[in-house]
């Protein structure tokens, strides 16, 4: 879903190791797995002040620096294939399901979405060159905007939460026969609808006018 929003936007996107994987942060267990200078300073610092051990190590785990520099999870096998010696830092041990050789394997995996994704903005000018207008900026969960480049318009939406919404847009009926371009997991089940989302569901829709 973030994949779909980030890459149907305006701009030059990006992909930042491991995120093609759907790789996630690393729970390390105590403060001498980790690298990050700065998380290993501000753990000398807080605890040094008073602050509970545990919950400085949850605070790091959660926005540390290290979670985007374990090694990048080619296999299944010991230290996700990424070398034979022993890695600066340690592999994140969900690597034995995510992992490239997994994601290549299946052609409805998070690698094969974001190979969609770049595709579309290389075949697509709508997607490198249209306009950009946000929709339903208040709303607390739904993410909504449209691109249009001369007849073609997108509308792109995605769910920010763990439960099914229908999106109610002023011109929802006029999106009803509209072409599904690309659409990412947590189908709705609630498909009556002509804009339902399911958990954490992105859809990008084409119209011509």
């Amino acid at each position: 879903m973030l994949a779909t929003v980030l890459h149907l936007h305006r701009g030059t996107p990006y992909v930042y190791q491991g995120e093609e994987l759907g790789m996630a942060n690393v729970a390390f267990s105590t403060i001498s797995d980790f690298r990050d200078i700065e998380s290993l300073n501000h753990y000398a610092a807080a605890t040094s002040a008073g602050e509970h051990p545990e919950r400085v190590l949850a605070a790091i785990r959660a926005t540390g620096r290290d979670n985007a520099r374990t090694p990048m999870q080619w296999d299944a096998t010991a230290n996700a294939g990424f070398t034979t010696g022993e890695p600066w830092i340690a592999v994140n041990p969900d690597h034995v399901t995510i992992n490239a050789a997994a994601q290549l394997a299946d052609r409805e995996s998070i690698f094969h979405h974001y190979r969609r994704l770049v595709e579309l903005r290389h075949t697509d000018p709508v997607v490198a060159e249209g306009d950009f207008t946000m929709l339903l900026p208040d709303h607390p969960r739904v993410y909504a905007f449209t691109r249009r480049h001369d007849d073609v318009e997108l509308l792109v939406l995605g769910n920010f939460g763990p439960d099914e919404m229908v999106v109610d847009l002023p011109e929802a009926a006029a999106w009803a026969d509209a072409e599904l371009v690309i659409r990412s997991g947590g189908r709705a089940t609630n498909c009556s609808a002509p804009l339902a989302l399911g958990c954490w569901e992105a859809m990008v829709l084409r119209r011509r006018s």
